[in-house]
């Protein structure tokens, strides 16, 4: 494995950064005690190519590869992680199930839009179907050349923004014995009997968009059936296993962003006559931090290569949104604790880092269920 990135990918770093320290960083905080979504930020990181970066040129992405695009998460996160889930889920659960399964008259509908910033929602967890994905009620039932969608989805992101053009639902199509048939279908923004709810008063990610999804009577045509019926679950797996990546990108950029953070204050910050960094317990949750943010690194690049070079990579996405999730659980631990009681306040990047991480480890298959999966690669 090559550890040299491409010129290409280191220009994308550097532009990706400059563009979240001069125009992100600078209303973030804002944004966050706001609970505002940023139509305007989102339009820009459109313009910057980062929704479609794995989508091939021909269906209107940049074709770039998984390892460029979770650079790019990486450094949106390394600032503002709400702004680094809006593309984040825009590629991997947006556009991905599309591209990679939808008919050529469902990319070409879609795809192109997608691309270029427009969102798209992928509606897979409901109020009584979270780990267990199995459990979702949600119902959908054949009428001539159209399917009767009912239930209902919760925390939903990119489903109910200015920009969104719709949402792909997993949803129950009958039952194979005693094991339920699941299917995905494509619902349109303003289809009759769909409603998209903003959900507010969250601890972190205040800034990106969250949803409760309702179908009431949600009349979709057949042709908007993604995938074959029964397939679903493959398809709700195959975007969960390239979403971990970009979850794991998230806390590898937000571990950084601590780590910088805290690096920072430290050295600025003097007790005792003398930088708080050059005391032994501090210096040495700072050298913790290091090590274990190029450990992450590393794992994380191993698994977006493994996907760049189309071998199995499943088990190594779940192990780096583990160990990524957590890297950033005590990257921002440490992060508040070197600021003291400043680290408590909301007008410091510190509070916000550690506000924002606890999602990682739940989100896209929680620390429990990345575990339960590697155990059964490995055969325990």
């Amino acid at each position: 494995m090559d550890f040299q990135l491409s010129e290409e990918q280191d220009m994308l770093r550097q532009t990706v950064r400059a563009f979240a320290e001069h125009e992100i960083r600078p209303v973030m905080h804002e944004l966050d005690r706001k609970e505002l979504f940023s139509v305007e930020l989102t339009k820009r990181m459109g313009e910057l190519g980062l929704f479609g970066v794995t989508v091939p040129e021909s269906h209107g992405g940049t074709g770039a590869g998984y390892l460029t695009y979770i650079i790019a998460v990486e450094e949106l996160a390394r600032v503002d992680g709400c702004q680094a889930a809006t593309v984040a889920a825009a590629n991997s659960l947006g556009s991905g199930p599309i591209y990679h399964f939808g008919t050529e008259d469902q990319k070409r509908r879609y795809l192109p839009a997608l691309c270029g910033g427009s969102l798209w929602g992928f509606g897979l967890t409901e109020p009584d179907a979270g780990s267990d994905a199995g459990g979702s009620r949600t119902s959908a039932t054949r009428d001539g050349d159209s399917w009767v969608l009912n239930g209902s989805k919760i925390f939903i992101t990119n489903a109910s923004t200015p920009l969104t053009l719709g949402v792909t639902v997993q949803a129950v199509t009958g039952t194979d014995g005693q094991r339920k048939r699941h299917s995905c279908f494509l619902v349109e923004a303003g289809t009759k009997g769909f409603e998209a709810k903003e959900m507010h008063g969250k601890l972190c990610w205040r800034s990106s968009n969250t949803s409760e999804l309702s179908f009431d009577n949600v009349r979709v045509p057949a042709a908007n059936m993604l995938g074959k019926e029964g397939d679903g679950f493959k398809i709700m797996l195959s975007a969960l296993d390239s979403g971990r990546l970009a979850i794991a990108a998230m806390g590898l950029g937000g571990s950084q962003g601590a780590f910088e953070t805290a690096l920072k204050y430290s050295r600025e910050r003097k007790q005792f006559g003398q930088p708080i960094s050059r005391f032994q317990a501090n210096s040495f949750k700072l050298a913790d931090m290091a090590t274990e943010i190029e450990a992450a690194r590393s794992l994380l690049y191993r698994a977006c290569w493994l996907r760049d070079t189309k071998q199995p990579f499943a088990k190594f996405a779940a192990m780096a949104k583990l160990f990524c999730s957590e890297v950033m659980y005590r990257a921002a631990n440490h992060c508040v604790q070197l600021h003291g009681g400043y680290g408590l306040m909301e007008d410091y990047d510190a509070e916000k880092f550690y506000r924002d991480q606890k999602l990682l480890e739940i989100g896209e298959g929680t620390g429990e269920i990345q575990r339960l999966v590697i155990s059964r690669y490995i055969e325990v």
